[in-house]
């Protein structure tokens, strides 16, 4: 994987030349037309760029997650299970067989037995006619090959960044219990002249005032997706697996959408929820650069030196931002250096892709700007992908997701947005 990914970089790097050319071809005397001609060009460069971006980042984050699931639990027995409760000699159950295909079905597990496997094919015949099946295209048929190629043509939309670590401050622990942050605002209160032998005022008109923030536990699930056992036994493709990583994805949106836009009533409190207005747009469907700076300079110089300090928008909003000029007809928006690890950026400072910001409209908070590490977000353990067999998903079985997480803005004056006209 770590080749393929180094593959993608180059070839983002060689688009970012070539697109940075292509910059160069625009002249004070080029032609209007051929100047548009030129940014059109441009901006098709930089969609196969971004395209690429976000295939390496699944990559890395795919390989993050091979990696957890390759190292061994010490809790769980070495192998395919023989031995778990079973005696010497003794058959092991239709259960602790199924159980031993699940884990065979891990990258790099051993295969499954031969008295496994011949326990799996004697065992219930009875047909599950419910949710994923083979006898239906739409619900797992497409999976069963007749001259199928092993490639699946699997639709993406990105989800991040708010869930990931590194972007905002994260908390994991291992109970649900309510966390409280005390806080407190000392920065408009200022100290006074003393007079010579007068004595010192004891009125508490300027008594430190605190105040706290509290974070839960939310809990957001998938639920149960059906496989029945011929549609795990025919298809190409391992079904949990891939089931698995599906549903995975189906919990970054939700917390990556709740963290941002969350109502903080009985739910997260969103970035973009908690955030205050900072600068307002002119226009309803478009910014300028000089409101870009104004949104930066609304938040005070003391984050403004912060490790994670930066923008948030979709993308979409880039698209438009990039396109700015300074008045020497500059562009605002710098594609940074891939091959040199140097992030695209603007007005120096780093930009973090968002989806789920709201776009370009009527009174949206389309930007932040601010130290997204005053945004903490608390993770109970971590998500949980489970399948499981009984009597309601026997002889197939069920897979679902969940997770608990909540998110807060713990310092109001961290983070600032733009707000469309």
């Amino acid at each position: 994987m770590s080749a393929e990914i180094k593959e993608l970089r180059e070839k983002m790097a060689n688009i970012a030349t070539e697109a940075r050319t292509k910059f160069d071809e625009i002249k004070d005397d080029t032609p209007e037309e051929r100047a548009s001609e030129i940014e059109r060009e441009f901006d098709a460069m930089m969609a196969d760029h971004d395209k690429l971006a976000g295939k390496v980042e699944r990559l890395e984050k795919l390989a993050k997650a091979q990696a957890v699931i390759n190292d061994a639990d010490p809790r769980r027995p070495e192998g395919n299970g023989e031995g778990r409760g079973v005696d010497e000699g003794a058959a092991p159950t239709y259960r602790e067989a199924f159980h031993a295909h699940l884990r065979s079905m891990v990258p790099n597990a051993e295969p499954l037995s031969a008295e496994y496997r011949s326990v799996l094919q004697a065992g219930y015949q009875t047909v599950e006619k419910r949710a994923q099946t083979s006898g239906t295209d739409s619900a797992g048929g497409f999976t069963v090959p007749e001259e199928l190629a092993n490639i699946l043509i699997k639709s993406m939309l990105a989800w991040g960044p708010m869930y990931d670590p590194g972007v905002t401050q994260e908390l994991v622990t291992s109970g649900g219990g309510k966390i409280t942050m005390p806080t407190v605002n000392d920065t408009a209160v200022t100290a006074g002249a003393h007079t010579e032998g007068a004595t010192l005022t004891d009125d508490g008109g300027k008594d430190v005032t605190f105040g706290q923030k509290e974070l839960d536990a939310f809990a957001f699930d998938t639920e149960w997706v059906r496989v029945s056992k011929e549609l795990a036994d025919d298809s190409i493709f391992a079904m949990e697996t891939l089931l698995g990583e599906l549903l995975g994805e189906r919990l970054g949106r939700i917390a990556n959408l709740q963290l941002t836009t969350g109502s903080g009533s009985s739910a997260p409190n969103g970035i973009a929820t908690a955030a205050t207005t900072g600068a307002t747009a002119a226009a309803v469907a478009a910014v300028t650069g000089d409101e870009l700076i104004d949104l930066v300079h609304s938040v005070d110089p003391a984050y403004r030196t912060a490790p994670r300090v930066g923008f948030m928008m979709n993308d979409s909003t880039l698209s438009a931002i990039r396109k700015l000029k300074d008045g020497d007809g500059n562009y605002l928006w710098q594609m940074g250096n891939v091959q040199a690890g140097v992030p695209q950026s603007l007005l120096g400072y780093n930009i973090s892709i968002n989806q789920a910001m709201a776009s370009l409209a009527t009174g949206n908070k389309t930007i932040l700007f601010g130290d997204m590490g005053k945004y903490y977000v608390r993770k109970v353990g971590q998500p949980l992908i489970g399948a499981i067999q009984d009597k309601d998903f026997w002889p197939g079985f069920g897979v679902a997701g969940y997770i608990r997480f909540d998110g807060e803005l713990a310092d109001a004056a961290a983070v600032k947005a733009l707000v469309q006209a």
